[in-house]
């Protein structure tokens, strides 16, 4: 497929894709959906990658649904907004999580409306100081999607995700990383230099323990704490008998950097 919407890039074990509508502060489209769907099969399925970074384009991360994109006005048919979910914003956000191994968000501008919410499907979220979070969605009479109604909660408590959602305020990048909402905010000219550091961190990470990490945290939300242990349980009999576990501890005892493959 023709990118036309977004930017992709594999190199040395790092992908990177980044939405690519400018003009439009990067704003959803049904193309840019596609797009980002053929670019996120391909990332998984080549076994090179290591790591995801996540980003937008010009001054803005991504402003939401390009309203422009589905017509609807007074007296027109109305808009399956469920449909839309179905097709693009439920499978975009369910496949990051899947990703087995780390997904960075680089949040270099504006995030609003399900922009504001993708970030959060996402394992490292870095903003720059100039960024902020908009949940828009109540000035147009909607809910929080892309996994907003999901991720806020659990992220900040139900005080702090109600009076996102009900009144749309702007939450800006330091408030966001204080509240516990991202992991991190820095200046906006050291944006660029602290996502590459964590990049080829993780791109010479022991990929299949980041990818258990992962699927480990995410599940405690369900489990109960003995379900939780028999996870840990299960994940630690199959690292341990990793290419990776024994390279770490091998490197560990002979007081070297560690040289994992991923395996």
């Amino acid at each position: 497929m023709r990118y036309e919407s977004i930017l992709f890039e594999l190199k040395q074990g790092i992908a990177r894709l980044t939405l690519n509508r400018p003009d439009k502060l990067n704003s959803f489209t049904a193309a840019m959906h596609l797009e980002l769907r053929d670019a996120l099969e391909r990332i998984r399925a080549d076994k090179s990658v290591r790591v995801l970074v996540l980003t937008g384009a010009g001054r803005g991360f991504c402003a939401g649904q390009d309203l422009s994109d589905r017509a609807v006005a007074p007296g027109v048919d109305a808009v399956d907004l469920g449909d839309s979910i179905d097709k693009y914003y439920g499978p975009l956000v369910l496949a990051l999580r899947a990703l087995p191994f780390p997904v960075i968000c680089a949040v270099n501008g504006v995030a609003a409306g399900a922009g504001a919410n993708l970030p959060l499907a996402c394992d490292i979220v870095i903003a720059a100081k100039s960024a902020s979070f908009v949940e828009a969605f109540c000035k147009l009479g909607l809910i929080p999607d892309t996994g907003g109604t999901y991720f806020l909660p659990r992220l900040l408590g139900t005080a702090r995700a109600m009076g996102l959602a009900m009144l749309g305020h702007k939450l800006s990048a330091e408030q966001a990383a204080q509240w516990g909402l991202i992991w991190k905010c820095v200046d906006d000219a050291e944006l660029e230099s602290e996502v590459d550091l964590l990049a080829r961190h993780f791109a010479a990470a022991p990929t299949k323990g980041m990818a258990r990490t992962k699927r480990a945290i995410y599940a405690s939300a369900a489990n109960t704490l003995e379900q939780q242990i028999e996870l840990e349980r299960d994940f630690m009999r199959e690292l341990g008998n990793s290419s990776d576990y024994r390279e770490g501890v091998t490197a560990f005892i002979e007081k070297r950097a560690p040289q994992f493959q991923g395996a």
